[in-house]
């Protein structure tokens, strides 16, 4: 059946000669993957920017239950970013969030709040002035959505142990929203950030370390 759905593109992956299968998150049907057939040729290689990692798109798609790779009937970008691609440290925080959703995101119940949480944020990284603090909230939003949330510090640290003033810092993080401001030294927030992705880790089997890590990390000195 055709359906309207919105998604984000989580993964690009090349296919034959000129095709690609995009595996993206749906607000109305979760994970899915489409095959999109001739935008890797020379007559149709704009075309591929609309498939790029963490695009936003209003999708018609041919749609069905169990399916396992489908197609996509029309499709344009409904959020065209203007600094994601221009700024090193976003563009950093993005490949960063991307990995993270690769590994944490699966077949959801929730799945239009989960993915106007994830699209929101998006556009709001996008024109965010000073996004330096920004993953850190972001994986504490993700966490709620994906249903593992924390509530106070402790459940963030489990057995390791965080000096207080850096643990003074995650109480305060647990209460943030974007819009909020934290100054944080670079040494502070690589303490954070380390604990939140062990707090990832023990909660999702399989999340092993992060290639975009060493990136981030020397991005945001």
């Amino acid at each position: 059946m055709l359906a309207k759905t919105k998604g984000i593109v989580f993964r690009l992956t090349p296919y034959g000669d000129t095709s690609v299968i995009v595996n993206m998150f749906t607000d109305q049907f979760g994970l899915q993957s489409y095959i999109v057939n001739g935008v890797r040729s020379q007559t149709k290689k704009s075309k591929i920017a609309l498939y790029q990692p963490l695009t936003l798109l209003d999708l018609v798609v041919y749609h069905k239950e169990n399916g396992n790779i489908m197609r996509i009937k029309e499709v344009k970008c409904y959020h065209p970013y203007q600094s994601l691609s221009q700024q090193v440290n976003k563009s950093a925080i993005a490949l960063f969030i991307n990995e993270i959703l690769n590994k944490s995101v699966k077949d959801q119940t929730h799945t239009v709040e989960l993915y106007e949480f994830i699209s929101n944020s998006m556009m709001i990284l996008d024109n965010h002035p000073k996004p330096e603090n920004f993953h850190l909230i972001f994986l504490l939003g993700l966490s709620r959505h994906l249903g593992f949330a924390p509530n106070q510090t402790s459940e963030v640290l489990g057995v390791h142990w965080m000096d207080e003033q850096e643990e003074r810092l995650l109480e305060q993080l647990l209460r943030m929203d974007y819009q909020d401001e934290l100054t944080l030294s670079y040494a502070q927030r690589q303490a954070l950030l380390s604990s939140l992705i062990r707090f990832y880790q023990t909660h999702i089997d399989g999340f092993g370390d992060l290639k975009s890590l060493p990136v981030l990390q020397e991005v945001l000195r």
